[in-house]
């Protein structure tokens, strides 16, 4: 038994020894013959196209980009168009051009971009600065890309020493070329082992004992222009008002200082058609009048709530660089201080084209000094009015978020209610703060209401509504004279009468209920308040909006003062 067991461990010795022996005579190269290749890092990439490489020049194909490099690259097959795009930058390349277009503006391509097969393959070095990488060749068919922010670390070997696939040195090489003195760039260490990479591509394992750490550098980056700053009032909150503006402009001459006040948002502009034209209702004495009282005019741009033509306009890259071209010269032309996108009622199979919009439109307001904001609604289960906004996305895509906290019922609700509760506007707010920055929020609030009419037609109660003015709603209730109570839930007074057989209800926005609302900015910190719009308020309420803006500075001093 003693002699079996002594020929088993034998064995076992020889057959380990012979392993070893094995691995240290077996190369294994990551690399095929007759392949390109490209590296990110330590990672050769194989499960997307193999790069283009010619005369020096390396492109990338979009899917390659797309998935390691860039996740909001775009590409319309329609235009034979990619799109790239950052908070500062909006580069575009049409391909077989010699030409990319960076914040309007043309370079010149060293190759242009190009289909192959089908598959659109874009120059990566381009678009080194704006990706933050370095892009360089280590042999003619191996590309190799790092990222600026990691740190550079050189080793130098101290002996002729192979490369291991793997940190243990049963492994077998990937490379047995190397020589005392040759240098590899170190990316991490396992133990007594370095990852490293070979001045000709090859990544591997080397015993530490062998390598000397000489070098060890963070690239420096450059120097950048300073950050446009959105706006923000030098105390407190900013405090905004829409301007409804249909085909007549109000006479300046005839409207009075609003105390408070920081921005106002005319409702100027709006895409008409699929083919990207915008029509145009701006006034130079509004704006005139706007800055001689110290306000921002953010001009407003919607799509007409048509959900057809916003499909068209937005899934063409030429047309939305149209509409896009027209904003921006307006705003110029009128000496806008901002925009505000106001697209509603878009289908839910458009969401990420809206996203690559504004996407586009925000590096371009940030270069022309525009404070950019969206309006959008409460998160619910609405496809066309409330899912087709990616809020998260389209977060980093603006200056402001405006949501328009109201409409909880509609004008043509089947159950008559209030236009915005308290409860209901604070709770559908955490939701919306679960996706959006607070610091980016500036809350919605109504000027109206709603009279409910209920009658009952033919044994059922038919529902219908108008929206009322808040002095309209004060002349309502002085001309019937109903019982006005205090609803806690709303945050409002209820008001309820009946004439010929028809109830009228009431949820009246006032001074209390905007003082309700308005409070929630400072609980939340958010950026400031919209109201929807100048010109349904009594003038009570501007000097409450203005204490909870900017006198207060926090939620705790507002909750004591009442």
């Amino acid at each position: 038994m003693k002699k079996f067991i002594a020929v088993l461990i034998c064995i076992a010795v020889l057959a380990a020894a012979a392993f070893f022996y094995i691995t240290e005579l077996w190369t294994q190269s990551p690399y095929t013959e007759g392949q390109n290749y490209l590296v990110i890092g330590t990672d050769i990439i194989t499960d997307v196209e193999e790069p283009l490489i010619e005369n020096g020049n390396i492109l990338l194909s979009f899917r390659t980009i797309k998935k390691y490099l860039d996740s909001n690259a775009f590409w319309d097959d329609k235009v034979q168009k990619v799109v790239f795009t950052t908070k500062d930058k909006i580069i575009t390349m049409k391909t077989d051009k010699l030409t990319a277009m960076v914040n309007q503006k043309p370079f010149d391509l060293n190759v242009p971009a190009r289909i192959v097969d089908n598959i659109p393959y874009i120059p990566i070095e381009f678009l080194e600065d704006m990706l933050n990488i370095q892009v360089g060749l280590v042999s003619d068919r191996i590309a190799v890309i790092d990222y600026n922010k990691d740190a550079v670390i050189i080793g130098e070997l101290l002996e002729n020493k192979g490369l291991k696939r793997d940190a243990t040195i049963f492994s077998p090489y990937v490379s047995k070329s190397l020589k005392k003195g040759d240098q590899v760039r170190v990316f991490e260490q396992i133990d007594q082992w370095y990852k490293v990479r070979t001045a000709d591509g090859v990544i591997g394992y080397i015993d530490g004992k062998y390598l000397n750490i000489i070098k060890a550098t963070v690239k420096e980056p450059k120097t950048q222009e300073p950050a446009i700053e959105p706006f923000k009032p030098e105390k407190g909150k900013i405090n905004m008002v829409w301007e409804h503006v249909i085909n007549k402009n109000p006479d300046v001459r005839k409207l009075k200082p609003i105390e408070g006040l920081d921005v106002v948002s005319p409702t100027w502009f709006a895409v008409v058609d699929g083919e990207g034209n915008v029509a145009n209702n701006a006034d130079i004495e509004y704006v005139n009048w706007a800055h001689k009282n110290g306000y921002q005019v953010w001009g407003l741009v919607t799509n007409d709530f048509n959900p057809d033509i916003t499909h068209d306009f937005l899934n063409n890259t030429d047309i939305r660089e149209k509409i896009i071209s027209q904003i921006l010269i307006y705003a110029r032309l009128y000496k806008l201080d901002g925009i505000n996108i106001d697209f509603e009622n878009i289908y839910v199979k458009d969401r990420d084209m809206l996203t690559q919009f504004m996407r586009e439109l925000y590096p371009l307001c940030r270069e022309q000094g525009l404070t950019l904001s969206m309006d959008v609604t409460f998160i619910s289960a609405s496809t066309n009015w409330s899912q087709c906004y990616d809020r998260k996305a389209l977060a980093e895509a603006v200056d402001y978020m405006a949501v328009m906290a109201y409409d909880q019922h509609w004008a043509s609700s089947p159950k008559a209610g209030s236009v915005a509760q308290y409860k209901w506007v604070e709770n559908n707010l955490k939701r919306i703060l679960d996706e959006v920055p607070a610091e980016k929020v500036i809350l919605g609030m109504p000027f109206y209401t709603r009279l409910w009419q209920e009658e009952k037609v033919d044994g059922k109660v038919k529902v219908s509504s108008k929206a009322l003015s808040m002095e309209k709603v004060q002349s309502i209730l002085k001309e019937k004279k109903p019982e006005v109570v205090w609803d806690e839930e709303s945050g409002q007074y209820y008001a309820q009468y009946t004439e010929n057989n028809i109830t009228y209800k009431i949820w009246i926005e006032d001074a209390e209920s905007i003082n309700l609302k308005s409070s929630l900015v400072n609980k939340y910190n958010l950026a400031g308040a919209a109201a929807w719009r100048r010109g349904f308020e009594t003038e009570d309420i501007w000097p409450v909006i203005a204490q909870n803006l900017n006198k207060i500075d926090d939620y705790s001093q507002w909750a004591h003062a009442e």
